[in-house]
C-alpha cells in the first residue's frame, strides 16, 4: 500500500494485546500447515475469517509519480493469493484503489507518458503542477493533456500494467468514492465519534491532543482547490442548510434534513520539507468536498469495501498498519483484513527511486522477457529482500525455465523444488503446454546478433535447440525470446550486443602464424568442447603458435564482427553454430 497521506508526524507505535502482525509469513506459528507456497499460508489465514464471499483482496497506491515495477509489488501479492483462493473454490474480487484525492505534496522530477517513456519535469508544463501544489491529484490537469487528470494518467499507467501481466484489477478510485457519496456514511460516522477518533490517532501522531479540538476531515477549499487541515465547526444534521433551505422555501428539504457540512479555513500545509501556502479562506464544505485523513481513509476503505486481505510494504507495517487496525476495532468497530507485509525489492541494488531516475516500468521489463517469467519474479517468498537486475536478467530467466523443467518432470531436483514447481508453475503460467520451448537466455542473445529469422531457427535447430518435430507454436514462441534477449543486449550493452558478419567475411589481413593459430583453433573447436576449455584453448594456442594474446582475440573479433573487440570469446565461440565457427576460423564462409 502507497500513500503519501502516511507522512504525519508518527510516534512511537502502542502495543496493542490483540494487534494483528502484518509479519504473517516471518512469525508463522508452529501449528500452521506447512506450505510449498507462501500464498497458500497467506489463504489459510484468510478462510479462518470465514468470509462473505466474494473475498475482497485489496492493494492501493497513491498516484503520485511513475508507476514503476516496484508499485507492482502490491498487486502481484494480491494475486498470488486471490488466485490460491479460486483455485480453491472462492469467489474473489481483487480491488487496487487509486488514492487520487491525496493532495500533491511536491513536484517529481520524472514523469512518464502512458507508453512508458519516463521525461524530466521541464519537458512538461511544470508551471501547471507547480500552481496545483496541495490540490488533490484528480483536480490537477494531466501534464501529457491524454487523461482527465494527473491521478487519471498514473492510475491509468497502473492498470495497464496490471493487464500486461493478465491480473485482473478493479481500480477504484478514491474521488469517484467521495463524489458519489459512497464514502460519506463512514466519514459521518468518524465525525460523529471524533472524541474516540482523537483519542485513538493521539497515540500514534504527536501533532493530535486527544483532548484537543482535531476535525479528522480534510475539506478541499472551494476558493484555491487545495485541500486544508483545519476544520472550525461541524454540522452532521446540516441545521445550517436546512434553515438556509427554509428561508428559500424548500418543502422536501424542511422534511427531510439537511447535508451535513463542515466549516473550514483554507490554512498552510506541511509537506516535509516545504509548507505549502493556504489562501486563507473560510467556507463550507459537505463530506464528499473534502477526504478522511490517511490514517482513517485506509480503514474507511476496509469497511467500505470489505476488504478481507491486503498486502503492504514494510514502512506500512510500521506505521500505518497499527494505527489502521486500532481506528478500525476501535473506532469504526470492525475487524481489519488479513495483513501481510513484503519486503521492498531494489533495482541494480539500488532502493527504486523516480527523482534518481532509477526506475523501470512493467512495459520496459516486458521488451526483455515474458510476462510469465516476470510473475515467476513475484511468485518467490515476498519476506525475503531481492534485487530486480537487468544486468543479470539471464540469472532470472534460467530460474523460471528450470522450475518449468521441474514442473515437467524434465530434470531431477529436490523435494521441496518439485512441490514449490508443481504448486507454482500454474499460477505464473496461464496454459502449461509440454511441447513449450524455451531457448536459453544467452543462446536467444546470440541468435539475436543476426537480424534474419530464418537463420535463426535454423541455428536452433541444428543446435538441438528446437526438435524436428516441434509444433509450429511453440517454435514461434521460442524465437520471440530472441528479441527480448537481444532487446537486453542492447539494453544493458553486454557481450551480446555486437552484430554478427554472417553472410560474408569481413575484410582481414592475418599474418602466417595467425592464420596457423585459427585453423588449430577451429579444429580444437570441431572436436566439441564447452565455453571455458575453448576460452582457455584461445590462450593456449596463441602461445603456441607465438601469437600476441591480444591480436589473436582481436583476429577473432574482426572474422565474426568486423571489430576488434567483443564479447568473451570461448562462451560467444560455444553458443554458435559449431559447423559455421569451424568454417569461419578456417576462412571458408
Amino acid at each position: 500500500m502507497s500513500s503519501d497521506g502516511d507522512a504525519d508526524g508518527d510516534t512511537t507505535d502502542a502495543p496493542e494485546s490483540d494487534a494483528i502482525s502484518p509479519y504473517t509469513l516471518q512469525r508463522e506459528e508452529a501449528s500452521e500447515t506447512r506450505h510449498a507456497f507462501w500464498a497458500d499460508t497467506v489463504a489459510d489465514r484468510v478462510a479462518k475469517r470465514n468470509p462473505d464471499e466474494p473475498i475482497v483482496v485489496k492493494g492501493g497506491i497513491s498516484p503520485s509519480g511513475v508507476p514503476h515495477l516496484g508499485n507492482v509489488n502490491e498487486i502481484m501479492r494480491g494475486y498470488f493469493v486471490a488466485e490460491v483462493l479460486r483455485d480453491r473454490g472462492h469467489e474473489v474480487r481483487q480491488v487496487f484503489t487509486a488514492d487520487d484525492r491525496d493532495p500533491l505534496r511536491k513536484l517529481p522530477r520524472t514523469l512518464c507518458d502512458l507508453e512508458g517513456n519516463l521525461v524530466d519535469l521541464g519537458e512538461v508544463d511544470a508551471g501547471a503542477l507547480g500552481r496545483n501544489l496541495g490540490a488533490p491529484y484528480t483536480d490537477i490537469p494531466d501534464p501529457f493533456g491524454c487523461c482527465d487528470s494527473y491521478g487519471d494518467h498514473f492510475a491509468t499507467i497502473i492498470q495497464n500494467s496490471a493487464d500486461a501481466v493478465d491480473v485482473p484489477i478493479e481500480l477504484v478510485s478514491n474521488t469517484e468514492l467521495y463524489e458519489s457519496g459512497e464514502f460519506e456514511a463512514v466519514t459521518r460516522f468518524v465525525l460523529e465519534h471524533q472524541e474516540r477518533a482523537r483519542e485513538v490517532l493521539s497515540k500514534y501522531q504527536d501533532t493530535v491532543d486527544a483532548d484537543g479540538d482535531y476535525v479528522p476531515f480534510n475539506p478541499i477549499c472551494e476558493e484555491c482547490g487545495k485541500i486544508t487541515e483545519t476544520v472550525t465547526s461541524v454540522d452532521l444534521d446540516g441545521e445550517a442548510q436546512r434553515a438556509s433551505n427554509s428561508r428559500a422555501g424548500s418543502e422536501a428539504t424542511r422534511e427531510t434534513g439537511g447535508t451535513p457540512t463542515v466549516d473550514y479555513r483554507c490554512t498552510d500545509m506541511d509537506a516535509g520539507n516545504q509548507t505549502i501556502d493556504g489562501c486563507g479562506h473560510e467556507g463550507t464544505a459537505t463530506l464528499r468536498e473534502g477526504k478522511l485523513p490517511w490514517r482513517f481513509e485506509w480503514p474507511a476503505q476496509w469497511q467500505l469495501l470489505g476488504v478481507d486481505f491486503e498486502p503492504f510494504g514494510k514502512d506500512h507495517a510500521e506505521g500505518s498498519w497499527p494505527s489502521g487496525q486500532d481506528v478500525a476495532r476501535n473506532v469504526l468497530e470492525i475487524e481489519p483484513p488479513v495483513p501481510m507485509v513484503y519486503e521492498w525489492f531494489t533495482l541494480e541494488g539500488e532502493p527504486f527511486s523516480s527523482s534518481e531516475g532509477n526506475v523501470i516500468l512493467v512495459s520496459d521489463v516486458l521488451e526483455l522477457l515474458e510476462p510469465e517469467v516476470l510473475r515467476y519474479f513475484f511468485a518467490k517468498d515476498p519476506a525475503k529482500a531481492r534485487d530486480f537486475s537487468i544486468e543479470r536478467l539471464d540469472q532470472l530467466v534460467d530460474e523460471f525455465d528450470r522450475l518449468e523443467a521441474l514442473y515437467f518432470g524434465e530434470i531431477e531436483g529436490s523435494e521441496d523444488e518439485r512441490a514449490f514447481a508443481e504448486r507454482v508453475y500454474p499460477f505464473v503460467v496461464d496454459d502449461p503446454r509440454e511441447e513449450r520451448i524455451r531457448l536459453p537466455y544467452t543462446f536467444a542473445a546470440v541468435l539475436g546478433m543476426t537480424d534474419d529469422p530464418d537463420l535463426r531457427e535454423e541455428i536452433a535447430r541444428r543446435e538441438g535447440h528446437i526438435p524436428d518435430d516441434a509444433p509450429d507454436w511453440a517454435v514461434d514462441g521460442a524465437l520471440e525470446r530472441v528479441e527480448q534477449a537481444r532487446n537486453w543486449a542492447r539494453r544493458t550493452g553486454n557481450e551480446f550486443d555486437y552484430e554478427l558478419k554472417r553472410s560474408e567475411i569481413p575484410d582481414h589481413e592475418f599474418d602466417a602464424d595467425t592464420e596457423a593459430a585459427l585453423a588449430e583453433l577451429a579444429d580444437f573447436i570441431e572436436a566439441g568442447h564447452d565455453p571455458e576449455e575453448i576460452q582457455g584453448e584461445i590462450y593456449e594456442t596463441a602461445r603456441r603458435h607465438d601469437v600476441d594474446v591480444g591480436d589473436f582475440f582481436a583476429a577473432g573479433y574482426r572474422l565474426f564482427f568486423d571489430e576488434t573487440q567483443g564479447p568473451k570469446l570461448g562462451s560467444f565461440l560455444a553458443k554458435v553454430d559449431r559447423e559455421f565457427v569451424v568454417d569461419r576460423l578456417r576462412r571458408e564462409r
